[in-house]
């Protein structure tokens, strides 16, 4: 804005003449020149800016508008069973049950750590911390070897199942996200995107990979992953849906509906939904999130 200017009228003989203020004859032509000036610099901000990505449809999303078609998965949600205490400090990525107790690694860089736990209580009975370099990640059991991802270090942290005592290192290229133990004949990994990767358990060498597709479209951000029966369950990043998938055809042949199992005060102070356990003896599952304060033992029924 053009800046006001006061002019003092010449003094006639008789009253003197008052003060007057008027603006420059100039200061339209100023507005307009700074109106083209923010209007150019926002037009070539927008022109450089790298596009926003559009985001990616969820699961259940994809599902809703297959509707019935052949392709369309099973529509499943959880039911209830009971419901546990979990450390809210937890930053869950990855969980599984064995020899009754719960394992579970928790992220963040200078936080992560291994745990097991116990299922009924929520207590800690055993906590290592991994060196503050490390993001953890999916956690599995493999050839009597408990096997913690990292994030991005593309390594995999071994412990001894005992003690928790460091027992190697095995590398990998990528990211890492989720790991579960397919029987013990095979590890399956996950590293963001919509491929599971098949791995030798002792050496962690590849052994193969498959795409994992929804009615035909690419499933990414796969995330902690549980093995059962032949069977592969997935969370997926930044939804309430949990993936059923056929891992030797990659194709998702159900969509859970996971959501509302935290009310909405408690989902102020939480992430996302993440960690799945099966529990062999019951046939259900233990499901929980990223700094949830509880924890769900659930079975998949059909959606309503």
């Amino acid at each position: 804005m053009a800046r006001k200017h006061s002019s003092r009228q010449a003094r006639k003989a008789s009253p003197p003449a008052p003060r007057s203020r008027r603006w420059p004859m100039h200061w339209p032509i100023m507005a307009v020149m700074a109106a083209l000036l923010v209007a150019l610099a926002v037009f070539w901000l927008n022109r450089s800016a790298p596009p926003r990505p559009m985001h990616p449809a969820s699961p259940s999303e994809v599902q809703a508008a297959v509707g019935q078609s052949p392709d369309a998965p099973e529509r499943l949600a959880v039911k209830i069973v009971s419901i546990r205490p979990h450390d809210p400090n937890a930053f869950t990525q990855g969980l599984f049950l064995h020899g009754g107790s719960l394992f579970e690694s928790t992220g963040l860089y200078g936080e992560s750590s291994l745990r097991e736990v116990n299922p009924e209580t929520g207590e800690v009975k055993r906590r290592v911390s991994v060196p503050q370099q490390y993001f953890a990640e999916g956690l599995a059991l493999a050839d009597g070897r408990l096997v913690q991802l990292t994030w991005q270090n593309q390594k995999a942290l071994v412990y001894g199942l005992a003690d928790f005592k460091t027992a190697g290192e095995l590398p990998y290229q990528g990211e890492g996200w989720g790991l579960c133990s397919d029987g013990g004949r095979r590890l399956v990994m996950t590293d963001g995107s919509d491929r599971l990767t098949f791995r030798d358990p002792k050496t962690f060498a590849v052994l193969g990979e498959v795409r994992v597709t929804l009615a035909g479209q690419p499933m990414d951000r796969l995330n902690e992953l549980e093995c059962v029966d032949g069977t592969i369950y997935a969370n997926v990043w930044q939804t309430d849906d949990i993936l059923r998938i056929d891992p030797a055809s990659g194709k998702v042949t159900a969509v859970v509906d996971a959501s509302g199992l935290l009310t909405p005060a408690e989902r102020q102070t939480t992430d996302v939904l993440n960690g799945i356990a099966w529990d062999p003896g019951k046939k259900t599952f233990l499901i929980t999130g990223k700094l949830w304060p509880k924890m769900f033992e659930v079975t998949f029924v059909p959606r309503p």
